[in-house]
């Protein structure tokens, strides 16, 4: 008896069933091109029906357990829905609607960064990845930068940061320099005026073992100074002579014309006589020369 209760009750379910989709308006299919739609409403409502499809895809491809192949047929048909909604929207632009491409996200990498991947056909947005799909085998190198290689400096650019500081022009601007050299200078100068008073002393006995007649009792270092003082005044005496030879061979170069130069007025003269001449041999024949000269020596006349 139970048994075909139920036989029964599931018959019932069914024709329930049945009555209520036939009751149903016959389910609608989206478009194949965006372009066949004539409705504004029909175009915003197919987008919205792409846009829950992305929306399913993209949170099913977060799973990164589903494996390569299915995570690449998941981008796959995203990629293929977001170019058919970027078809619509343009569709319900040319309807005169609202523009959702100007406001739709952008595409960001593993850190959250913004990514512009252009489309290498130059139409529309490019190849995109999306969930686990991003640290798939080929994929995660193209979200990863390149690393900067370090640009060698130039001679130029070494050059360029070189200012007076570094030859130290301005080391003794501040006074730090200078406070910590006073105490090597001191003891450089205390040093210096030691070795001159020794030096003094020394030369001072040599030369009074000298004008005594001691000499062989002169200490070596006594000799050594006097030694030196002998070879400044040679050296001295071999400079003198050597500028009074160099200044007598200076007279010897000298040269003296003695044949007498004719002035200005004289040169302006000779060389107006010499134009005369030439012009006068340029237009004028030998016969009237002649004949010219002639009559002058007739006349007397001198120029």
């Amino acid at each position: 008896m139970a048994r075909n209760e139920e036989k029964a009750q599931s018959m019932l379910n069914r024709f329930i069933t049945m009555k209520a989709e036939e009751k149903k308006k016959p389910k609608e299919r989206r478009p194949f091109l965006a372009s066949e739609c004539r409705d504004l409403n029909e175009a915003d409502k197919w987008r919205q029906q792409i846009m829950r499809d992305i929306g399913r895809k993209v949170a099913e491809i977060q799973n990164e357990g589903l494996g390569e192949h299915r995570l690449r047929d998941l981008n796959d048909e995203i990629n293929k829905l977001i170019r058919e909604k970027s078809h619509w929207e343009r569709r319900i632009v040319e309807l005169g609607g609202p523009n959702y491409a100007r406001h739709s996200a952008k595409m960001t990498d593993l850190d959250g960064n913004i990514v512009d991947v252009p489309n290498p056909s130059g139409r529309g947005p490019g190849y995109r990845y999306f969930g686990a799909a991003k640290k798939l085998p080929g994929v995660r190198e193209l979200f990863e930068k390149p690393p900067e290689l370090r640009k060698r400096r130039t001679r130029y650019d070494i050059y360029k940061r070189i200012n007076a500081a570094y030859y130290g022009y301005r080391d003794d601007e501040d006074g730090i320099l200078e406070r910590l050299e006073a105490p090597a200078e001191n003891a450089m100068r205390r040093e210096a005026a030691e070795e001159w008073h020794r030096l003094d002393m020394i030369r001072k006995e040599a030369r009074k073992a000298v004008r005594s007649g001691e000499v062989a009792e002169v200490s070596a270092s006594a000799r050594e100074i006097l030694h030196e003082e002998e070879e400044d005044v040679v050296e001295e005496e071999r400079k003198k002579e050597r500028e009074m030879r160099e200044r007598f061979d200076e007279k010897e170069r000298e040269f003296v014309v003695h044949v007498p130069l004719p002035d200005e007025k004289e040169i302006e003269r000779m060389v107006l006589q010499k134009k005369k001449t030439d012009l006068l041999n340029r237009y004028v024949s030998e016969v009237l020369m002649e004949e010219q000269t002639e009559a002058k020596d007739m006349l007397n006349i001198q120029r």
